[in-house]
């Protein structure tokens, strides 16, 4: 039953380019495509708008209720819709996946600038900077963590949605499973599952590791193994220094006191 169910995807033909059938590497590389453009739009437009709402606190309602209201929308429904009013092709993949990605990059955007500490933006007015080197300089680095998190929730959930784009007749990985759905190949319906979650994780790896790059220790607690490093050895105490020739201890035995009963009996 494994063997079977596994089986094309074991398979290296289905590894390899050729024929008529696209292999499971160009499917991959087009998912990733299809991904990346609607990541990029997401955060072009949620970025800005959460980084403005955050610093300045207007609109914050509107935005933030609205974005959130994306979160409700099917996908799925959304692309049918999109593909009745535009037609069939990239376009309305597209429109669905950024009104999927923009909720959670707008709202811990928002989140973040909000969350910085007041005293900490009233030391760099006091220093003299401007509302945008406040935002970037101070801003910006404090929130990241936030930040970083929000691009990640919303990669996650653009690679596992980005399989619908098979339902209007594009590639991608979606093509294992609606064409394995409508062949009754299980095989290769669980092929397309596999490879999604497997390829879901790797980037997600990638972007914890990338969020661990730009992201401040001092942010997150962590301390660099050169520190680590360091610690041991100037917590351990400094050895006693032996006393040089010729100098004298600086410590000596008191000499006892002569009573006077004994000076009045001598």
């Amino acid at each position: 039953m494994s063997d079977g169910l596994l089986g094309y995807l074991l398979d290296p033909a289905n590894w390899q380019g050729g024929g008529v059938r696209a292999s499971i590497p160009a499917l991959i590389g087009t998912h990733l495509w299809y991904t990346v453009q609607a990541l990029v739009v997401a955060a072009v437009i949620a970025l800005p708008l959460g980084l403005y709402i955050g610093h300045t606190g207007k609109g914050s309602f509107i935005a933030i209720n609205a974005a959130n209201a994306g979160r409700s929308l099917p996908t799925l429904g959304l692309i049918i819709l999109l593909v009745v009013i535009m037609g069939l092709g990239f376009g309305p993949v597209l429109i669905a996946l950024v009104v999927l990605a923009i909720p959670p990059i707008l709202t811990t955007t928002y989140a973040g600038i909000r969350a910085v500490d007041p005293a900490a933006i009233d030391a760099a007015r006091g220093m003299g900077m401007r509302p945008l080197q406040v935002l970037f300089k101070v801003e910006v680095p404090i929130a990241l963590p936030l930040i970083s998190s929000g691009l990640r929730n919303a990669l996650l959930q653009v690679v596992a949605t980005s399989t619908v784009a098979a339902y209007v007749g594009i590639g991608g990985l979606g093509r294992l499973l609606i064409d394995g759905l409508s062949l009754n190949d299980y095989g290769r319906v669980v092929a397309g599952a596999v490879v999604v979650a497997a390829l879901a994780i790797v980037l997600d790896l990638l972007a914890a590791g990338t969020q661990r790059l730009v992201v401040s220790p001092g942010l997150t607690g962590r301390i660099p193994r050169r520190l680590r490093r360091a610690a041991p050895a100037a917590a351990a105490p400094a050895p006693a220094l032996a006393p040089a020739d010729g100098v004298a201890s600086t410590t000596s035995t008191p000499e006892p006191v002569s009573s006077g009963r004994d000076g009045a009996s001598s």
